[in-house]
């Protein structure tokens, strides 16, 4: 089974929500498409990888409902806090006296990259697994540097940023499920 750490922002597009560090635009269709999908298989075939510390969780646990509703994201929390080790695997993940991570890259290229994805960062390294992304650009922005220090990292919504968010106005109710699209159309 493929193990994966998934960033938080998927989750949240999922949802259809804005990222809240994001800058606040709703995600686009086709990008909050491609997060239902690719959490919906995550659940079906992949392994969840989490920190044994829990901060990982309570990112999720801030952003997202443990009831598992209204959006797929909340759905994959739900099934994050509940779930059996097929589909979650906890992992301890090292942090030294100053609350660094030594799995994340000593490299001056990553010194801005953002403190609270270091985690994830962290994990996939100390795990020697992906990490996946929707719309936080950070990733993006130090995708080389990453690379190049043996991070792998799947672009949910792949990499150009302009598919990333809604171009218009915002659109009045989020997916809520892989299938909620057909079921929406016939009650209007």
């Amino acid at each position: 089974m493929k193990r994966v750490v998934v960033d938080t922002n998927v989750p949240i597009v999922a949802n259809g929500r804005p990222d809240p560090r994001g800058g606040g635009r709703p995600p686009s269709i086709d990008c909050q498409q491609k997060a239902i999908d690719f959490l919906v298989q995550t659940l079906e075939v992949r392994r969840v990888l989490l920190d044994l510390g829990g901060e990982i969780q309570a990112e999720y646990r801030n952003l997202l409902y443990p009831s598992g509703q209204p959006g797929v994201g909340d759905r994959f929390y739900l099934e994050m806090i509940n779930s059996s080790p097929q589909r979650v695997e906890r992992i301890a993940l090292p942090r030294t006296a100053d609350g660094t991570y030594p799995d994340f890259p000593d490299d001056e290229a990553l010194r801005r990259f953002d403190p609270s994805d270091r985690k994830f960062v962290a994990l996939a390294r100390h795990a020697h697994a992906p990490v996946a992304n929707a719309t936080d650009s950070d990733w993006l922005n130090f995708r080389e540097p990453l690379q190049r220090n043996g991070l792998e990292i799947a672009f949910v919504c792949g990499c150009d940023r302009g598919a990333w968010f809604e171009n218009s106005s915002p659109r009045s109710e989020p997916l809520t499920s892989p299938t909620s699209r057909g079921n929406r159309r016939r009650r209007r």
